[in-house]
Formats: C-alpha cells, sequence, structure tokens
C-alpha cells in the first residue's frame, strides 16, 4: 500500500449522506451525472456541493457527454476533478485538461492492462480508474483480477476501483503496485443505490488511516 493512499467515495446524491461522510475526510467524493446510472444525480444541489471543505476534492462522472456540458458544470457546482467512464478519446481529455479541468480516465480491466491504448493519454490526465469490464458504461460492483496490474509500467498514477468492499480491507493494505496512487469505493459500501452506510465508510477509511500513521 503506498504511504498516502487517497480515497474516493463514489456514487454520492443524497445531502444528508454526504454530510456525514465529509467528517471522515475522503480525498475525493464522487457525483455521478450519467442518466443510465442507478446513482444518477439528476438535479445537482449547487450550495451541497459547494459546502463540501476544500482538502475534499469534488469529482464529476461522466459518460460520453460533451466537452462544454463538463465545462460548464465544473464551473457551476466547483468541481475539482472530472472522471470520464466512457469512450471518451485523448483529444477530449485534452480538451478539458486545456481549460484548466483535471481529468481522471477510466479504463475496463479483464485479464490484462492495455498500456498502448493508454499511452495515449498519458499527456492529458492526472490519473486512471482502473475498473472492472462489463457490458455497459460504469461500474459493474464486481472486482478484475488484481494480478493484471503486475504488468502496468506507465508513470500515470492510478486508482484501483471495482468491487472493494470492506472484506478487502486486509487485501488492499497488503497490496503494493507501482503507481497505485488510490482506491474508489462505491456499491459494496451502500444500503441502496447512492445511499451509503456510514458505518462500513468510516470503519474502512480510518482502518487505512491509522496504518498510513
Amino acid at each position: 500500500m503506498p504511504a498516502k493512499l487517497k480515497i474516493k467515495v463514489c456514487g454520492m446524491r443524497e445531502p444528508g449522506n454526504i454530510q456525514d461522510l465529509i467528517v471522515y475526510e475522503p480525498d475525493y467524493i464522487g457525483f455521478i451525472f450519467y442518466p443510465g446510472s442507478k446513482r444518477y444525480v439528476q438535479n445537482p444541489d449547487p450550495e451541497v456541493i459547494r459546502k463540501i471543505p476544500p482538502g475534499i476534492g469534488k469529482v464529476g462522472v461522466y459518460v460520453n457527454e460533451t466537452t462544454e456540458k463538463i465545462k460548464r458544470m465544473v464551473a457551476d457546482l466547483k468541481l475539482d476533478l472530472v472522471q470520464l467512464h466512457g469512450d471518451e478519446t485523448p483529444e477530449d481529455c485534452m480538451n478539458l485538461r486545456d481549460s484548466g479541468i483535471p481529468v481522471m480516465k477510466a479504463f475496463r480491466i479483464s485479464n490484462s492492462i492495455d498500456e498502448k491504448k493508454m499511452r495515449d493519454y498519458e499527456d492529458s490526465c492526472e490519473y486512471f480508474l482502473f475498473d472492472t469490464s462489463g457490458s455497459g458504461f460504469g461500474g459493474t460492483g464486481e472486482q478484475f483480477e488484481w494480478g493484471a496490474l503486475d504488468g502496468y509500467r506507465l508513470s500515470m498514477p492510478f486508482f484501483l476501483s471495482g468491487g472493494i468492499g470492506p472484506e478487502d480491507l486486509q487485501a488492499i493494505l497488503n497490496l503494493e503496485r507501482p503507481g497505485m496512487a488510490g482506491i474508489d469505493i462505491n456499491s459494496r459500501f451502500e444500503i441502496e443505490p447512492g445511499l451509503k452506510d456510514m458505518s462500513k465508510v468510516s470503519d474502512f477509511i480510518q482502518s487505512i488511516r491509522r496504518k498510513q500513521q
């Protein structure tokens, strides 16, 4: 595990749940702006998102959205990072980066990592995110074989995603992978889509933080 593993809690939607999460100081809070998701934030309240403390990054998650709309939402909601989870091109990512918007590009992983494809995105992204390959867009709630990370040799730091649950704590603590900057947690910590079980989230975050002291 890296000396300072970043923790991103994604799929947040309910204002009270967001306020409860802030207490535990994750590094990032993710909001899904993709209509095909069960955690879709259809009408985001700018005040709720803007009130998140500066030390916690606000992430907008998009799937094949226009760069113009993303830019408008970043400005309106004061987002710190955008996560692109569709078929966005390196040019799309660079368009956003040139506008001062950091980009996290998601790649769907099955049995191996396609470094050749990823290399085209290195100049336009802040992070990569590795999620489990599925039939549609967005997360699957399932894990890919983490051994696929053994072949990763690019300099771009990445977040590990895909079906990470409370029971994976020890495996995460023991995971040593060059380039791993953080983890992304979502569905395995939920009471229902969009509503996190804060006891599970808090125990997980605090356990990782204790190991990093």
